[in-house]
C-alpha cells in the first residue's frame, strides 16, 4: 500500500480495528499536559478530563467536522488560576474562566465580520512572545518550590535532599525522552518523566522512608465509578463547585486571553499546514476560535481548567498522516470514560510535589522559550529600539511582579498585576509609540 493510501485525511472514517488504537495513541499524547495543569492549580484531574474530552467534541460540532484539534487543559491560564484561586477561591477562577470563553467567542464575531488584521495590529509579535516568556517565567518559582521544599513552602528550612533527588531523576528522564526518543514516542516525554519519578519514588520509598512520601489511602478511599464533576469537601460529601464572578477575576482572564487567542492562530496555521488545508478559510477562524471560546467555557462550568488546541496532538498527525476528525472524536470519547474512573483519578493525584517540580522546571521553561521562538520566527528586530523598549518592559513588569491597584480611602477595590499588567502594558506601548518611517 503506498503512503498516499495510507493517509486519513479529516472526514474519512477508519476500520474500527485501526480506528481504536489511532484514538488512543491521541490520549497518550495529551494525557501528560492535560493533567498537569489541575495538579498545578488544585483543581480536579478527573474533571479535566471530562471537560477536554466534552470540550473537543463541541469544537468538533462547532467546526462542523472539519478540523481535527484535540482541546486539553491551558498552560497559559496556570498564573491566573493560581493568582485569582488563592485571592478569591477557585468558584471565582472559573467564573474568570467563562469570561474568557464568552470573550473568545464576541472576538470571533468581529474577526467574521472585519477580519483579523486589527488583531495583528493590537498583538504584534513583540507583544505576545515577550508576554508568552512571562508565562512561562512567572512559574518558575512554583517549579523550584516543589522540587527542593517540603510543601512547596520555599523557607530555607524546609529544604529537602531527598525533594531534590526525586526532581532531578523526573527532570532527567524527561530531557532524555525529549531529546532522543523520536517519533510518536517523543511527544510522550512529559508523561515519561512523571512516570519515572513516580516509579523512582516508589522504588526509592521501600529502602529508605525518607522517600516514602506517597500515601494511597485516597485511592483506597477512591470509588471505581463516580461523577467526575463533582468535587469532595472536608467532610467527604461530593458537592458542584458552581462558578463565581468578580471584576478582577473577569479581567485578569480576559487580558490572559489576549495572549492565547493568537496561540490559537498560530495553532490553526500549524495545523493547516500538516492536513493541507486552510482551516482560515473553511470552516474559518470565527469558527474554530468559538469553538476553542465554547470549549473554555463549557470546562469552566462543570469545574475544570480552560481550554485549548494541543500541539502535542498536531504532533501525532503529521508523524502519523492521520487526520481523522473520527479518530481525534474517538480520543475524546475514551478520556470522557476515564474521568468517570474515580480510582483513576485519585492514582494521579497521588502524584508527588517534587515530580512535579522536575517536571514544570523543564515545562515552564519550554513555555518561555516558545515565545523566544516566536520572536526568532517573526523576525522580531532588536536593534531597533521600539521594539527592545516594548519588550524590555514588558518582561520586568510581568517578571518583577509589578501590580496595579485602585483604591478608595481603605477599602481595596482592583488589582491587576504579573501577566495581566504586562499584556495591557504591552499593548499600549504597541499603539502609542510610534514606528520608525523607514517601516
Amino acid at each position: 500500500m503506498s503512503s498516499q493510501k495510507q493517509v486519513l485525511m479529516p472526514g474519512d472514517r477508519p476500520k474500527l480495528s485501526r480506528w481504536i488504537p489511532l484514538s488512543i495513541q491521541h490520549v497518550f499524547a495529551m494525557f501528560g499536559a492535560t493533567v498537569l495543569v489541575p495538579l498545578l492549580t488544585g483543581l480536579s484531574t478527573s474533571t479535566a478530563l471530562f471537560t477536554a474530552g466534552t470540550g473537543t467534541l463541541l469544537y468538533i460540532l462547532v467546526t462542523k467536522a472539519k478540523v481535527p484539534a484535540f482541546l486539553g487543559s491551558s498552560f497559559a491560564f496556570i498564573p491566573a488560576l493560581i493568582g485569582v484561586g488563592q485571592q478569591y477561591g477557585e468558584a471565582y477562577a472559573l467564573g474568570g474562566a467563562i469570561a474568557t470563553g464568552i470573550f473568545y467567542c464576541i472576538v470571533a464575531q468581529i474577526i467574521r465580520i472585519s477580519g483579523k488584521n486589527w488583531l495583528e495590529k493590537a498583538l504584534p509579535p513583540v507583544v505576545i512572545g515577550s508576554v508568552i516568556i512571562v508565562i512561562g517565567l512567572n512559574l518558575a518559582p512554583t517549579a523550584i518550590n516543589e522540587a527542593m521544599y517540603i510543601g512547596s513552602s520555599g523557607n530555607a528550612s524546609d529544604y529537602s535532599l531527598v525533594y531534590l533527588s526525586i526532581a532531578f531523576v523526573t527532570l532527567a528522564v524527561a530531557v532524555i525522552a525529549t531529546m532522543f526518543f523520536k517519533g510518536f514516542f517523543n511527544t510522550l516525554s512529559i508523561l515519561t518523566g512523571l512516570i519515572a519519578g513516580y516509579l523512582f519514588t516508589l522504588i526509592m520509598g521501600c529502602f529508605f522512608p525518607a522517600y516514602h512520601i506517597i500515601n494511597f489511602e485516597s485511592v483506597k478511599a477512591a470509588k471505581w465509578f463516580a461523577l467526575p464533576f463533582l468535587h469532595s469537601d472536608a467532610s467527604g460529601h461530593y458537592l458542584y463547585l458552581a462558578p463565581k464572578f468578580n471584576a478582577v477575576a473577569v479581567i485578569t482572564f480576559i487580558i490572559v486571553s489576549l495572549a492565547t487567542i493568537c496561540e490559537h492562530l498560530g495553532d490553526m496555521l500549524s495545523t493547516s499546514k500538516v492536513v493541507g488545508k486552510d482551516f482560515y478559510l473553511d470552516p474559518g477562524l470565527h469558527r474554530t476560535l468559538s469553538g476553542d471560546g465554547l470549549a473554555t467555557a463549557w470546562a469552566a462550568v462543570w469545574g475544570g481548567p480552560p481550554n485549548t488546541t494541543y500541539g502535542e496532538n498536531i504532533g501525532v498527525m503529521a508523524i502519523t498522516k492521520v487526520y481523522s476528525v473520527w479518530v481525534i472524536g474517538g480520543a475524546a470519547c475514551i478520556a470522557i470514560l476515564l474521568s468517570f474512573c474515580q480510582k483513576f483519578g485519585a492514582i494521579i493525584q497521588t502524584i508527588p510535589a517534587p515530580v512535579l517540580g522536575g517536571i514544570c522546571m523543564l515545562l515552564y521553561g519550554l513555555i518561555a522559550a516558545s515565545g523566544l521562538r516566536t520572536l526568532v520566527e517573526s523576525q522580531v528586530d532588536f536593534k531597533e529600539r521600539r521594539n527592545l523598549t516594548i519588550s524590555s518592559i514588558i518582561l520586568v513588569i510581568g517578571i518583577g511582579g509589578g501590580l496595579l491597584q485602585f483604591k478608595v480611602g481603605n477599602a481595596f477595590m482592583f488589582s491587576l498585576g504579573g501577566v495581566a499588567l504586562a499584556t495591557i502594558v504591552g499593548i499600549l506601548l504597541n499603539l502609542l509609540i510610534p514606528k520608525p518611517k523607514n517601516l
